[in-house]
This record gives C-alpha cells, sequence and structure tokens, in this order.
C-alpha cells in the first residue's frame, strides 16, 4: 500500500516528536520503507539522541537529524527554512508530541487541582505546537500530494467525554482537532492533494502512559513499533476526501 494515497515516487517524510516513543519508532519504520527517500527526524535533542544516531549509521543520508524545540515559534520557521533549502517539500508530517503529565502538565482528576501553569503547559505542547508547526511549513505543502497528521487522543472528543477528569489534556487535544479541522479547510483550497488527519494511538507504552497502565489489559497496551505500523496505515488509507476528519489506531472514526 502505498505511504501517501496518489504520490508517484518516493516519500520526504518529517517526523516531530522523533527522538522516543511513537516518533522514534514511525522513524524506524519509514526508514525501511522503498518508498520513503528521505526521513527529518526533528526533535530538541535529535542530533545527540543515541537511538536515532544508531538508525544514522545503518541508514545513512536517508535519515537527516535536525535539532527543533517546536514550542519555540522562531525554532519552528527555522526548521522550515533547513526543509526549503534541502528542497524537500514533505509529502508526509507526522507531529507526535503530546504530554500528560510532564514538563508542568497534570492530570487532573478535579477542578481543585486546576492551575493555570499546568494548562499553558498541555496546550503549549498538545495543540499549539502542531498547529504552529503547520503554519510555517504550509509554503511547502502547496505544490504536491501531502499528509500532515498529528496525534491526538480519543479522550479529546467531547462526544465521547463521560468520566471526566484529566481537564488540560482533554481540553488541549480537543483544541488540537479543531485547529486541525479548521487548518484542513483552509489547506484544501491550497493545494487540493492536501490531507490533514487527527489520529488517536491508543494505549501505547511510552513515557506519557506508565503512571496509568496499571488497569490496562495487556492486549490494549500496544508496543511503539505495533503503534507506528497501526498508524502508517491509517494515513495510507486516508486522502483529501477525507482530510480534517479524526481516526483511531485500528482505522475507526472518532466523533469529535
Amino acid at each position: 500500500m502505498s505511504l501517501i494515497p496518489d504520490l508517484n515516487g518516493p516519500a520526504e517524510v518529517v517526523i516531530v516528536g522523533a527522538s522516543q516513543g511513537i516518533g522514534l519508532a514511525l522513524c524506524r519504520a519509514l526508514l525501511d520503507r522503498d518508498d520513503v527517500r528521505r526521513v527529518w527526524a526533528v526533535a530538541r535533542t535529535a542530533a545527540g539522541n543515541a537511538d536515532l544516531a544508531q538508525l544514522s549509521v545503518r541508514h545513512g543520508t536517508k535519515l537527516q537529524r535536525l535539532d527543533c524545540d517546536a514550542r519555540d515559534e522562531q525554532a519552528l520557521a527555522e526548521l522550515a527554512t533547513v526543509l526549503s533549502t534541502q528542497h524537500a517539500a514533505p509529502n508526509l508530517v507526522v507531529c507526535t508530541l503530546g504530554i500528560l503529565h510532564q514538563q508542568g502538565a497534570r492530570a487532573e482528576k478535579s477542578l481543585a487541582q486546576l492551575d493555570l501553569a499546568g494548562l499553558q503547559a498541555s496546550f503549549a505542547s498538545n495543540a499549539f505546537a502542531p498547529i504552529l508547526l503547520l503554519k510555517h511549513l504550509l509554503p511547502l505543502l502547496r505544490k504536491q500530494p501531502t499528509t500532515v497528521a498529528a496525534l491526538s487522543a480519543r479522550v479529546g472528543s467531547v462526544g465521547d467525554n463521560h468520566l471526566g477528569g484529566w481537564y488540560s489534556y482533554r481540553a488541549s487535544k480537543a483544541a488540537l482537532n479543531q485547529l486541525l479541522r479548521s487548518a484542513s479547510i483552509e489547506l484544501k483550497r491550497l493545494n487540493p492533494q492536501a490531507t490533514v488527519l487527527s489520529l488517536h494511538p491508543g494505549t501505547t507504552d511510552t513515557a506519557l502512559s506508565q503512571p496509568f497502565q496499571a488497569n490496562v489489559p495487556a492486549e490494549r497496551l500496544f508496543t511503539p513499533a505495533y503503534t507506528a505500523d497501526r498508524l502508517l496505515q491509517v494515513i495510507a488509507r486516508h486522502g483529501p476526501a477525507d482530510s480534517g476528519s479524526f481516526w483511531a489506531w485500528d482505522d475507526t472514526p472518532i466523533e469529535w
């Protein structure tokens, strides 16, 4: 199955959040594909990351490592400049950024646990960084088949919220969904070959989920490699006609 619908030739791929977890697993999977020209692995410390360094030894120039803190808009602007200079018009951009209880964010169980700093930290990584990434890459996405996907979460669905809690995480993922939905409408006017997707990866064995894995059945706790494979299958199945939609790892639609 072709990585990007209607793409003739190998793909230029950008993975943001590439140094660990699902992002790193996506890099591994994509580098092994013959229909991928280059993988641009973007992370705050991509150049010094040991796992990416091992992949670089194996795959050579097919892997390009770029340091960029996606929460810094100036850094995102510089990232776009580097890609433009290298004639890397992306056919696939996947933003795997997301925090729940790290970097000042909190998994709040009640209103009493809310604070401004935690809300701001959640929104900065979960909503603002992905949409500002898309803003700065937009000039590179106008002329070729391209898919932009960001990792959302089922708990960001307003219609599916029956338990409450996790206020800032739920709200920031819901905000991401709305931002991507709006971006899909604008991008469709600029490039009819463009697709924008919100993706729910399922509960994956990463640092984000580790404190909350006790009640997850073993068969529902996925390895990063499994999640990466399923997400790439979902991406390959959805082209411009599905732009602005929200899908789970098993290719089932999620209500907003």
